[in-house]
């Protein structure tokens, strides 16, 4: 009777392995089940079959041999759109009944050469080699993370894998629309920006000096305005004082990729990202939108998670893990340990006041009536349509406001020109009528 290594987490969360004697994994499943456990992992215990193949591998000195061929790691993540179009790809092969290594070997071969097609081919290695799927997708952190191993491995145990990948696309596919339809929304204004920015710094590099040279030769003296407006194009041309080593233009340049990794930075520290992500939901408008991006996100990822089978502690901790903003993980977290304690979901998200009444309500329903993972699927479908809404009317504020700013910097640039034209007719036609 064969051997079987499982893994399971006990009525409290708490972890446990161990082997059993049983003649399929099934068996093993129903056994552990009836002992108040819920397993995670079965799988049988193939050591020596793999004491056979070091044997085989080893040379005449009894020395393992070297395999030929050279195998590079490739560096940086895959993409989410590589992961979702493969996991597509995956559970229909999976459905149509082809042995998972075939499917494997096959979405290997059609891959380009590169970081998804290396880690695929490792894959096909270790699930030949007798590890489980989960495990093979667990050791390539850079293209499946926790929450995409932890739902293939409920998938294994159950063995329902093709359902739970199907779920774990589609769950893959609207995370990828909605952030496809942020940063379609953010692409307008983030361009406008720039052309506003470049076309003033056009003029204050070569207008401006212009205007200058004219002014000087008139002998003109010149009002607040256009003093500051003619040392703000001496900074930007870098002509400002002998002491300045590096134009103003330079820095208007790289000012933006300065912001951007110097925020990066930041959000690595842990003090950085607990204030910036504070800091953020306090924003008017912006705060809004991405609370309700945020809500989207964990009520989808958990309620993918329970109607996987994964245990709710669990599911809950990866959730934490996933959701990108620290104030939910600290909300998550109070949830997590007041389960462990034997209070209710609902409780512990009520009392962090990070989510609306509605949102606790309907979760507090589905704990009482079992169908939590409907219900949490069913909030995230709503926080999805009210993102799409936020967007556009943070759109449609955006565009007075750009327009309002714009207007007042060419309109000051343009006031601040004239000023002195006006003196100079002044001075002219006074100087005509004497």
């Amino acid at each position: 009777m064969p051997t079987f290594v499982y893994e399971a987490m006990n009525a409290s969360g708490k972890p446990q392995k161990g082997t059993l004697d049983a003649p399929s994994s099934e068996e093993v499943i129903k056994k552990l089940r009836g002992d108040g456990l819920f397993p995670t992992s079965v799988k049988e215990q193939k050591a020596p079959a793999k004491a056979d193949k070091a044997k085989t591998d080893a040379g005449a000195d009894g020395k393992p041999k070297k395999k030929k061929g050279l195998k590079f790691s490739m560096p940086g993540g895959v993409g989410a759109k590589t992961i979702t179009l493969f996991t597509r790809q995956m559970s229909t092969l999976q459905d149509a009944g082809l042995p998972l290594l075939r499917s494997l070997q096959i979405l290997e071969q059609q891959q380009k050469p590169g970081k998804m097609k290396t880690i695929l081919g490792k894959v096909c290695e270790d699930v030949e080699g007798g590890n489980t799927l989960s495990e093979s997708f667990a050791k390539e952190p850079k293209a499946f993370d926790r929450l995409y191993c932890k739902m293939v491995a409920a998938g294994e145990v159950g063995g329902v894998l093709d359902v739970i990948l199907q779920r774990l696309a589609d769950f893959m596919e609207k995370g990828e629309r909605l952030k496809r339809r942020i940063k379609g929304a953010l692409i307008y204004p983030a361009c406008v920006i720039s052309i506003a920015i470049a076309i003033v710094t056009g003029i204050m590099y070569f207008v401006i000096p212009k205007f200058q040279e004219i002014f000087k030769d008139f002998g003109v003296k010149l009002p607040a305005p256009t003093v500051f407006l003619i040392d703000s194009s001496k900074w930007i041309a870098g002509s400002a004082s002998k002491d300045q080593a590096v134009p103003g233009v330079i820095w208007v340049m790289i000012a933006p990729f300065a912001i951007f990794f110097t925020m990066k930075l930041i959000r690595k520290t842990p003090i950085g990202r607990s204030v910036f992500d504070i800091i953020i939901l306090k924003l008017p408008g912006i705060g809004n939108l991405t609370r309700k991006t945020v809500v989207a996100r964990f009520t989808r990822t958990l309620g993918t998670l329970v109607s996987a089978g994964v245990p709710i502690l669990e599911a809950v901790l990866i959730t934490r893990d996933t959701c990108g903003n620290y104030v939910f993980e600290k909300a998550l977290n109070r949830v997590h340990d007041s389960i462990r304690e034997g209070e209710a979901f609902a409780v512990p998200l009520r009392e962090s006041k990070v989510v609306d009444s509605l949102v606790v309500n309907m979760i507090d329903v589905g704990e009482e009536t079992g169908d939590m993972d409907v219900m949490l699927t069913k909030i995230a479908d709503n926080y999805d349509e009210e993102v799409d809404v936020a967007v556009g009317s943070l759109l449609s504020l955006l565009e007075p406001f750009m327009v309002i700013i714009l207007g007042g910097i060419i309109g000051g640039i343009v006031l601040a020109l004239f000023l002195p034209l006006v003196s100079m007719i002044e001075s002219v036609s006074g100087g005509g009528k004497k």
